[in-house]
């Protein structure tokens, strides 16, 4: 067994820090030696006053989950009150440790928490009877998915955009060769570039159901990965609400062109103004038809019984932002709220949101939609065409470390309560990114006719 000692207890010239300690007893290696701990993303990451730390080996090496992709971080409280995060269902099969009623040591006046990490063979002993037959299924989503029966055992066929066919296959076919080793099936992939179906082929139903299970968990993965390419939105580009917008860039940009960050290039396309209720990974011509046929599906189930077969006159007015501090903003944004003062908008925005959700096609960023038109963003700087959205899924890491925020304290002051207009919304459409029709606005793949 490998002892792991950890002090948690904040010294008290510094009661907002956490100070740690890591020691390991009766360890083969030398704590110098950090290559060869049996898992190195076991960690409790402890949380102190927002502050967080993480595990140090020895004096120079960081213990850190990110060494290891795919853990699981389940948050529980600990006997002490401080938040901590136990990594769980780790790649390199460490135990879960418990931290509800850990055995505490007091030595030299600071309190220790003892964790008892086993080694690492013993969950491996336990992985090699996992698939014992056809009870294997118990816990699994045995009714998630068809699993027809064969001349030669079970089979299960999977719809996979071809893109995602690398992901499945692994390095040198090494994912692929792992999953039917692990739950003895066979897993045939069409070719690169071909769209068609996954087919899974096994003895045993339950490895079926498992090879089927963990092919969905990687595939929901990677595609949380993938950057958008399709999103539902109101157009807001009519005549009267462009010449307002241009009519608002020309004042800010007279009045407010002093401010720092300030300048032309942060605000929107008018032909692309828009209203987005979500975003969705959509790779191949099935996918986009799933998702109109699922428009349509919405319209008759309660679209029409919120619209009463009529459109939706809404107000443009007013202008709000998106982060903290006015004076370091990023996106700057008019409302939309509906003349007659009623929810519909937000009725409808919500329910549809609800169902792409439930049906796979879009993840849930926030529990409500926020009713927003973008009208000045510093993603633009980099992409004057006009990106979408700000989203964790659209630009990345990389983008938002490239941006320059602006002050928009006198813009708040000047043009809190601008009016861009009145329209009538007549339709959702299914707009496809980085795409223009011939009015300048978005493709549109698909739409929802409110009338």
């Amino acid at each position: 067994m490998n002892v792991v000692v950890t002090c948690v207890g904040p010294r008290a010239d510094r009661p907002a820090a956490v100070w740690q300690r890591v020691l390991y007893a009766s360890h083969p290696t030398s704590p110098r030696n950090t290559s060869r701990i049996p898992c190195l993303c076991l960690k409790l990451a402890v949380s102190f006053h927002r502050e967080s730390c993480v595990f140090f080996v020895g004096k120079k090496h960081r213990v850190s989950c990110e060494e290891h992709e795919g853990c699981a971080e389940v948050m529980q409280e600990c006997s002490v009150g401080l938040t901590c995060f136990l990594t769980s269902r780790c790649p390199c099969k460490s135990s879960v440790m418990d931290v509800l009623r850990p055995t505490l040591i007091s030595i030299g006046g600071r309190v220790y928490r003892k964790n008892i990490v086993q080694e690492q063979v013993q969950q491996q002993e336990e992985e090699e009877d996992f698939y014992t037959g056809p009870s294997d299924c118990a816990d699994e989503p045995c009714d998630a998915f068809v699993v027809e029966e064969t001349e030669k055992g079970f089979q299960c066929r999977v719809a996979v955009p071809s893109p995602f066919y690398k992901y499945i296959i692994g390095k040198k076919g090494e994912t692929k060769k792992r999953l039917e080793t692990e739950t003895r099936t066979s897993i045939s992939i069409p070719k690169p570039g071909v769209e068609g179906e996954i087919v899974i082929t096994g003895q045993q139903r339950g490895g079926v159901i498992s090879a089927r299970t963990r092919i969905d968990v990687l595939l929901d993965s990677f595609r949380k990965k993938q950057p958008f390419t399709h999103f539902l939105s109101f157009a807001l580009n009519q005549p009267v609400i462009q010449e307002k917008f241009l009519q608002f860039k020309e004042e800010v940009l007279e009045k407010c062109s002093q401010d720092h960050g300030v300048s032309s290039s942060l605000f929107q396309n008018p032909a692309k103004l828009h209203l987005t209720l979500g975003t969705l990974v959509l790779l191949n011509e099935q996918e986009i038809q799933r998702a109109c046929d699922l428009l349509q599906e919405c319209k008759e189930d309660f679209v029409d019984q919120i619209t009463g077969g009529k459109p939706l006159s809404v107000e443009v007015a007013g202008v709000e932002y998106m982060n903290d501090d006015p004076a370091m903003m990023d996106v700057l944004y008019a409302k939309v709220h509906m003349k007659d003062g009623s929810d519909k908008l937000q009725v409808i925005a919500d329910q549809l949101v609800e169902r792409f959700v439930a049906s796979g096609l879009m993840l849930r960023e926030w529990d409500r939609v926020k009713l927003h038109a973008t009208v000045m963003n510093t993603l633009f700087r980099k992409d004057p065409s006009g990106a979408e959205e700000r989203s964790s899924t659209v630009t990345g890491k990389s983008s938002f470390k490239e941006r320059e925020s602006f002050n928009g304290r006198n813009i708040l002051k000047l043009f809190e309560n601008f009016s861009f207009g009145e329209v009538r919304l007549d339709a959702v459409l299914l707009s496809q990114r980085y795409s223009s029709d011939a009015s300048g606005y978005y493709g549109t793949a698909g739409r929802l006719l409110l009338h």
